[in-house]
This record gives C-alpha cells, sequence and structure tokens, in this order.
C-alpha cells in the first residue's frame, strides 16, 4: 500500500477511540489545531474515500455497493445491490488510488478487468444499465417497483468513469489496450437516442415491464448535463443538438437565472425542485470528469455557475436564518443524504439541519478555503464518532443529536475525484482528452475559454 504510514498515524495521535451512539456533541467556536499538514489531511481522507471502493467493493463484481452500513443493519438483506452510477464515481476514485500510490498500476488494471467482466454479463436495456444490479447475478434489483429497467442517468455517470478509465489505458500494454477496446464496446452500445422516444429531449427511465410509464424527461438544470454531453457524443447512437436545446434547455428557459446571496444562480434551478439553489450534488457529478474551468455555452458559464452554487451553500450556512446547533463557517454544505428521517434531498430551502459532509468536501475545487477548514473542523479529536474507516459518515446533526455509521457509494465517490482534481486536476485532464466528447461539446456549441 502506497499510502505513507506517517500520514496514518499523524492522524491516529489526534483521535481517539470512543463508544459510538446516535448522540453528537459540537463547538463550533473552537477548533483544534490538527498538527498534520493539509496535503496529509487531504492524503488521508483521500485515501479513506477511495478504500470505500476497493476494500469496500461487493466481492463478486468489484463494483461499488450502494451502501455500506458499519452497524450492520441494512433493508431487505440488500447488501450485495451494487450502483451503476455509483460505479462510475468509483471507476475514477480508483484511478486516483494508483495516481496517489495507494495501489499499484498493475492491481487498479486487475479491478477494472473484473468490473468490466461483470458488466459485460450484466443486464442492459437498449445498452442503458440499471440505477442497481444484484452483484451476485448480474441481474437487474428494481429501484422502484416501474424502475426496473434502463437508467440513462446513471448510465451516464457509469460511462463517464468508464471513459476515463479507457483513456487510462489507450497507449498502455497489450492487456490494456485490450481493456480499453473492451470498455469501447460497452459505451458505443448504449443507444441514447432510442431514450429520446423520437422527440427532441431525452428520458431518464425504460422499462421492459412498464415501457415509458416514469415519464421522466430530463430538462431544466440539475445533475445531468453530462447526460446529455454524453448522448451528443456517441459515435453510435447520438442524440441532435435540438434535443440538448429543446429538451435540457428548454428552448432557453433554463437560462432564467435569480440572485440568491448576493449570487446569481447562473441557471435556473426551478424546473423540478422550486428552489433558488438545489443540493450541492448537481455541482459534483457531472463534473467529476468534466471540467467546468472556462466551459461556457450560450445559457452560461459553468464554472461561475457551480462556484456560485457551493459558496450560496457556504453563506447559507453561516447565516443560519434557522439558528441550527453547528452550522457556521467550519461546518457547512447540504446535499441528498441520510438524515433522521431518511434519505432526503438537503438544500437552503429544504433544510432538516443535516449536514453531508461530501457537500463541502467534493466542492473543494470551487471553494478550497472554505471546504479546507470544514475538512479540519471533520478531522477534530472530538469529531471522531462522526468518522470511520472509510472517511466521514454520511450525514449528522448536531441539531438533532443524530447520525448514524453509514455510507453510500454516490455521495463517498466524489471526495476523492473532486479533491483531486483540485490538487493536480488529474481526472479532468484525462476526460478532456477523450476524442469524442471533444467532439460532442462542439457539436452543442460549448467552448473552453480562460
Amino acid at each position: 500500500m502506497g499510502i505513507s504510514f506517517l500520514i496514518l498515524v499523524a492522524c491516529q495521535q489526534h483521535t481517539k477511540s470512543s463508544e459510538k451512539s446516535s448522540e453528537v456533541s459540537n463547538d463550533n467556536t473552537t477548533q483544534v489545531e490538527l498538527s498534520i499538514s493539509d496535503d496529509s489531511l487531504l492524503n488521508l481522507v483521500q485515501y479513506q474515500t477511495f478504500n470505500y471502493f476497493w476494500e469496500g467493493a461487493e466481492p463478486n463484481s468489484g463494483l461499488a455497493c450502494e451502501r455500506v452500513h458499519l452497524d450492520n443493519i441494512y433493508p431487505s438483506n440488500d447488501k450485495n445491490i451494487v450502483t451503476t452510477g455509483g460505479t462510475g464515481f468509483g471507476l475514477m476514485a480508483i484511478l486516483v488510488g494508483i495516481e496517489r500510490g495507494f495501489i499499484t498500476r498493475e492491481e487498479g488494471f486487475n479491478r477494472f478487468d473484473k468490473m468490466v467482466s461483470f458488466l459485460e454479463k450484466a443486464d442492459r436495456f437498449h445498452g442503458a444499465y440499471p440505477h442497481w444490479l444484484n452483484g451476485e447475478t448480474g441481474k437487474v434489483k428494481p429501484f422502484s417497483k416501474k424502475d426496473d429497467g434502463g437508467d440513462l442517468v446513471e448510465t451516464a455517470f457509469l460511462m463517464q468513469g468508464l471513459l476515463a478509465v479507457r483513456q487510462y489505458f489507450s497507449d498502455g500494454n497489450e492487456q490494456e489496450k485490450a481493456l480499453a477496446g473492451r470498455i469501447n464496446t460497452l459505451w458505443e452500445a448504449v443507444e441514447w437516442d432510442w431514450y429520446t422516444q423520437g422527440k427532441d429531449v431525452l428520458y431518464w427511465h425504460w422499462s421492459p415491464n412498464y415501457g415509458w410509464d416514469m415519464n421522466f424527461a430530463v430538462g431544466g438544470y440539475n445533475e445531468c448535463l453530462i447526460m446529455y454531453i454524453l448522448a451528443a457524443s456517441s459515435p453510435t447512437h447520438p442524440i441532435s443538438k435540438a434535443a440538448y436545446t429543446e429538451g435540457w434547455a428548454r428552448s432557453g428557459a433554463i437560462a432564467n437565472d435569480t440572485t440568491f446571496y448576493d449570487l446569481p444562480t447562473i441557471l435556473d434551478h426551478y424546473e423540478h425542485s422550486k428552489d433558488p439553489v438545489g443540493p450541492l450534488f448537481w455541482a459534483h457529478y457531472s463534473y467529476l470528469g468534466l471540467n467546468p474551468k472556462g466551459l461556457k455555452d450560450q445559457y452560461g458559464d459553468y464554472w461561475k455557475l457551480n462556484q456560485n452554487h457551493a459558496l450560496i451553500h457556504y453563506r447559507y450556512c453561516v447565516d443560519n436564518p434557522k439558528e441550527y446547533e453547528g452550522y457556521g463557517e467550519n461546518c457547512w454544505g447540504l446535499t441528498s443524504s441520510y438524515s433522521m428521517r431518511g434519505y432526503a434531498g438537503h438544500n437552503p430551502s429544504r433544510d432538516l439541519g443535516v449536514i453531508s459532509p461530501t457537500a463541502a468536501l467534493s466542492s473543494f475545487p470551487y471553494t478550497p478555503a472554505e471546504s479546507m477548514k470544514f475538512l479540519k473542523f471533520m478531522y477534530q479529536p472530538s469529531l471522531d464518532s462522526l468518522r470511520g474507516k472509510y472517511g466521514p459518515y454520511d450525514a449528522f446533526s448536531f441539531e438533532a443529536d443524530w447520525y448514524l455509521p453509514r455510507y453510500l457509494a454516490i455521495d463517498q465517490g466524489p471526495i476523492p475525484v473532486m479533491i483531486e482534481n483540485y490538487r493536480s486536476g488529474f481526472v479532468w485532464d484525462l476526460f478532456a482528452k477523450v476524442p469524442e466528447v471533444q467532439k460532442g461539446l462542439e457539436k452543442l456549441g460549448f467552448s473552453y475559454e480562460d
């Protein structure tokens, strides 16, 4: 294992073992200064979150477990459920692990080979994977009654990761090039155009049992930009530019922004949520591979969009209009996560007093100073009950004296990847070299400007 033993020791010297309970305590006015460098702390949290996808992977498939509960309490005994979108994030996290020396290139290759072998045999629906798969059988595990077929959004997140892996190994040895070729076959099999139903918009779901009954046309700003970009980039089943401009951009209505906490939202977040800004994962999922720096189209500047999104969350938590315990400049960030009421979407308009660590940590590229304050806060000795072997737990509430020792793949995955993009730009640089994506961005009218 290439991670420095001294980093782990340094952190352990500032944490203590304690009995885990549902109660948490916080003193947001006093923060212990850790005698560990910023770089070492970043290494540590990247290593721990990477390990969710390495050590914590589903054994048979190698794919990302939908969830890991250290309390060993699972709904419906679904410990073998794997998530396709979360696996896409995990693929990029493993690439980060190779680059950071947590594992060797050969170890990473062997895991990727195992994962691709599973995906080649797993259920697909017009080339698109379902949201969940059974990690032992490769059969679809329904996400809900009618969501038992193709999920184009989760497939896009998966393909984003697979294309990054393909690019990484495209000039490697014979085995590596062969793996890249197999990934290419999976990529070219996705029938993006079929998921339009012949209209100028992409639909999220299709079921072999319920057809288009879910009828979720994806438009208006949210986490799904990468789906439209990959659909336009496909060399085999591309969508038209009109699907982007009429469906995603809603004939230009997407550009109707507002101002919140003195910052323009750049694009309209209202379409589905009716809130000024969405949960912070909207600023992460599509941008693990896609670099928003300088990225612009006729509707907006995507760097300003994401930076303002993160800063709005930060300013909201500092302002703390609901006077929730713990909120402040060291403790901020709302996104979809576990909560006292089960899984819930959190944003400034729908705030239950729950902080989700992935929100601030995955925003490092946009808010480096504010995110570093949060990281140092989370690794204080007094908060060791909020951390485990895969990094900070999914969510907590000082207001409700609540937390659970549980993780979700879609929340852990963005952390090591976005931190690496902040530190080195590694995944952004890699994904920018995917030739189909370059053509797709050009087709849709995107440009990169300094």
